[in-house]
């Protein structure tokens, strides 16, 4: 029996949901429940052959228990080696790299010093930086926001530098970006399922958080359409992320991709809507019923990336998967 297993949080209504339509597939010699950790012996995890995990950027304990089934043959969705190694400013070079639009970035040292350094540890830093540059580059208005993390949790919109500067001393030791905004005339947040299937959503990320999927959206014109899914796959297969959303502000008919990293994105029943969440749990448990399939005793199952791969070079991409889904 090859078993898949659900990690998970406070979440309630996606894992029950998942587990139960991998169970009523019936496949042969396959069953899903949720993870029970009693012991972690280093080198051993025999009960799953995958697991999805929904919640180790948030429980340390977690990433390490993964990190060791992932050494024992257990494929994990998503990769927690290079879940731990991935950050937002990464995402925006590897999109200049595969040619999808991102807002103009630059990232920034933290306004204190780490813990246990001084200013002699940071000699290499000039002081002042260039913040001429920095502000004739990005632009004004713009978001301040860290270079690894999630939530909108200290997330800024700047106009001018004084305000810059006021939001910057709030940020501790934190390393920050400063991102070009983007109007846009549409916004979309997208399911990437396995690095084949996509779910376009429009969103509204200046509502409050219950109204930001929109219900009944518009049809989306076809050449927008395919543009958008070409960008999602590009990030997602250069990335190696199985289960993620890609947010795109639409600019001038160009999809921008502002937020691609969300390894853990939300799949709530009661905020994404009932349509958008059948179909993530329907194509969660097909995308963990062929990877069981696939599982191979005795290897590591791990997706990487083409990044890592060095499928991704000369701005190149795995063109083969970006093609067999466009083509459906």
């Amino acid at each position: 029996m090859k078993k898949i297993g659900i990690l998970f949080g406070r979440e309630n209504t996606f894992p029950h949901a998942f587990v139960e339509r991998v169970n009523s597939k019936k496949e042969d010699g396959i069953s899903a429940e949720f993870v029970k950790i009693d012991k972690v012996i280093q080198g051993i995890c025999d009960d799953y052959a995958v697991i999805i995990d929904r919640i180790s950027q948030d429980i340390p304990f977690y990433r390490g228990y993964l990190k060791n089934a992932a050494s024992a043959g257990v494929d994990v969705i998503n990769n927690p080696f290079w879940w731990s190694a991935d950050d937002k400013f990464f995402n925006n070079a590897l999109a200049t790299m595969v040619g999808v639009a991102v807002p103009k970035t630059v990232l920034l040292p933290s306004k204190e010093h780490p813990p246990d350094t001084d200013e002699m540890s940071m000699r290499n830093l000039a002081y002042p930086l260039d913040w001429d540059a920095i502000f004739n580059y990005v632009g004004f208005p713009a978001f301040f926001k860290p270079f690894s993390g999630g939530g909108w949790k200290n997330v800024y919109k700047v106009h001018n530098p004084e305000e810059f500067f006021e939001k910057y001393d709030q940020t501790g030791t934190l390393v920050m970006m400063l991102q070009e905004e983007i109007q846009f005339t549409d916004y979309y947040r997208c399911y990437c399922i396995d690095r084949r299937e996509v779910r376009l959503m429009e969103y509204d990320p200046r509502q409050p958080y219950h109204l930001q999927y929109v219900k009944n959206p518009k049809p989306v014109e076809a050449k927008l359409k395919a543009k958008m899914e070409e960008a999602v796959l590009k990030l997602c297969v250069g990335l190696g992320y199985d289960f993620n959303t890609v947010e795109l502000a639409i600019r001038d008919g160009v999809p921008y991709a502002i937020d691609f990293g969300n390894p853990a994105p939300d799949a709530d029943y009661y905020s994404v809507g009932e349509e958008n969440f059948n179909w993530v749990v329907e194509a969660a448990a097909n995308m963990a019923i062929r990877h069981a399939k696939a599982h191979k005793e005795g290897a590591i199952n791990l997706t990487w990336g083409s990044f890592i791969t060095s499928a991704v070079k000369n701005k190149r991409v795995n063109k083969r998967i970006i093609q067999a889904h466009l083509k459906k």
